[in-house]
């Protein structure tokens, strides 16, 4: 059977494949929301047990703090960047780019979408990205 190809030459998803790739997205965005919610409500929970049990402190004690916390902030920050990659994903799903490099305009391997639904772009051009 011949797949279906748009006026560009892109091969077409059928509109279940369209929204089977949908809503795996979408159960992605949120779970990743969920924890990033948990993650904020454990951070605003370790600073006030912070503030409560930092009297006292050494310097060696407020930096490991101070440490931690950056941490737990990164770990936040990182989530938040998954959820704009995945609502991305799905934007471009809308749009019909999804799967096509952003870079070159080539298909995005079936194996790098099923490892990372939100890739924007093929394995050749994250290399060089990762270079530079």
């Amino acid at each position: 059977m011949a797949k279906a190809t748009d006026t560009a030459g892109k091969r077409t998803r059928s509109a279940a494949e369209t929204e089977k790739i949908r809503v795996a997205l979408v159960e992605r965005r949120d779970e990743l929301q969920a924890e990033y919610a948990q993650s904020l409500s454990e951070i605003t929970e370790l600073a006030r047990d912070r503030m409560a049990d930092s009297a006292g402190d050494d310097q060696a004690d407020a930096g490991t703090k101070t440490f931690e916390r950056e941490q737990e902030i990164t770990l936040a920050n990182n989530l938040l960047e998954r959820i704009n990659q995945v609502e991305r994903a799905i934007d471009r799903l809308g749009e019909g780019n999804y799967g096509w490099c952003e870079r070159c305009g080539n298909p995005i391997p079936v194996e790098r979408l099923a490892a990372f639904p939100s890739a924007t772009l093929c394995v050749s051009c994250k290399q060089l990205e990762e270079r530079r």
